[in-house]
C-alpha cells in the first residue's frame, strides 16, 4: 500500500479509557499479540449508532472485566485524538480499511478492588497488566501512540498521581 493511498483512508472511530485507581496510578496492560513489551490502557471501536461513553464502558468490561458498577466517570478529552499507524501495519490492521485511530478518551475512577481485574475474558487481548505512574506508561507505549497518550495525560494531569506521590 503507498503512502499516498494511506493518507486517503479515514480514522477508525474509537474510544480509549484511561482508568485510574484512588492513588492516581494508570491501568495499563500488556498487549497478548506483541512481540515486543507494549503496554496500553483499554481501548477499541465504537459500535455504529452508539455514544462514546458507553463504548468506553463496554471497552473497558470486555478488555478487563471491570464493570460500569465499579468506576466513577471523572472526565472526557474535549476533542478527538488521532493517531496513525506505521505505514507497513494498515494493511495488516482492520483489513486496510483504516490509516489510524481517532479517539475519544474517558478517564474512569477505578471504585472496585483489584480482584475485580480479569483479563481472561472472552477474547482475551491482554497478558498481564499493573499500576502505572504517567511517566511509566509514556516511556512504555509503543512509539506511534506516545504523542496520543501525552495528550491524554496532559488533558487529565490534576487526577494523575506525581512521581513524588510514589516514593
Amino acid at each position: 500500500m503507498t503512502s499516498d493511498a494511506i493518507a486517503t483512508l479515514p480514522h477508525r472511530p474509537c474510544v480509549g479509557v484511561m482508568l485510574i485507581n484512588a492513588q492516581g496510578l494508570i491501568f495499563a496492560a500488556q498487549r497478548r499479540d506483541a512481540s515486543a513489551p507494549a503496554w496500553q490502557m483499554p481501548q477499541g471501536g465504537i459500535d455504529e449508532g452508539e455514544d462514546p461513553q458507553d463504548a468506553a464502558l463496554r471497552e473497558l468490561h470486555e478488555e478487563t472485566g471491570i464493570g460500569p458498577d465499579a468506576v466513577e466517570v471523572l472526565a472526557q478529552t474535549e476533542d478527538w485524538l488521532a493517531y496513525d499507524l506505521p505505514a507497513e501495519l494498515v494493511p495488516q490492521i482492520w483489513g486496510g480499511r483504516f490509516r489510524g485511530q481517532k479517539q475519544r478518551w474517558f478517564l474512569l475512577r477505578f471504585t472496585g478492588s483489584d480482584d475485580l481485574i480479569d483479563l481472561d475474558t472472552a477474547t482475551p487481548e491482554f497478558s498481564a497488566w499493573q499500576w502505572m505512574t504517567a511517566d511509566d506508561l509514556l516511556a512504555s507505549i509503543v512509539p506511534f501512540k506516545r504523542k496520543t497518550y501525552a495528550e491524554v495525560v496532559a488533558a487529565f494531569r490534576p487526577w494523575l498521581a506525581s512521581a513524588s506521590d510514589t516514593e
